[in-house]
């Protein structure tokens, strides 16, 4: 496989996991743009919202879904808000096969409830928050995706043989 996938969902939606098993099964480099943004700055996702706000790290996830995205061979898990940019819709769609892995905000509120990293859902009722954060970007992972596969309850291996699935019946070239 020469062409990129790139993940895209919300938190939750098992974007690092599926993508670790997809690029074994595609022998492709995996690439997480959250951990490659905590690795150039040095400090965790909480810390760069702490001090630089969701706007400070929405530009450096911008530039590493922009630096990334040229590699090829690659299956890159966006972060949950990356789609936000319509530069980052645009570079991702034009660059890759994007694959929308679409889960409902309770299957969503059930993986995320006990983690304590996700500087979004610190708030007293992650469920209607992670409710407004579908409907505003639900819009957004439809516009940009290829392929959308619905997650809920389905283990990682079982959403890995739907993705390559359907990418091994993409006529797109």
């Amino acid at each position: 496989m020469s062409q990129s996938v790139f993940l895209v969902g919300l938190m939750g939606a098992g974007k690092t996991t599926v993508g670790r098993l997809l690029a074994k099964r595609l022998q492709a480099r995996f690439v997480d743009s959250d951990h490659e943004v905590a690795a150039v700055t040095g400090v965790n996702i909480p810390t760069i919202f702490d001090i630089e706000g969701e706007a400070g790290f929405r530009r450096r996830e911008s530039e590493t879904i922009q630096r990334f995205s040229q590699e090829g061979n690659i299956v890159m898990a966006t972060g949950g808000g990356a789609v936000l940019d319509p530069d980052n819709r645009q570079c991702l769609r034009n660059r890759g096969t994007v694959v929308y892995l679409s889960a409902s905000p309770e299957t969503l509120y059930e993986r995320t409830r006990r983690d304590s990293g996700r500087p979004l859902l610190q708030v007293k009722d992650r469920l209607t928050r992670l409710r407004e954060l579908h409907q505003q970007r639900d819009p957004f992972y439809r516009e940009v995706a290829h392929i959308i596969i619905e997650v809920g309850r389905t283990s990682a291996s079982q959403v890995v043989r739907q993705i390559l699935a359907a990418l091994a019946s993409d006529a797109r070239t």
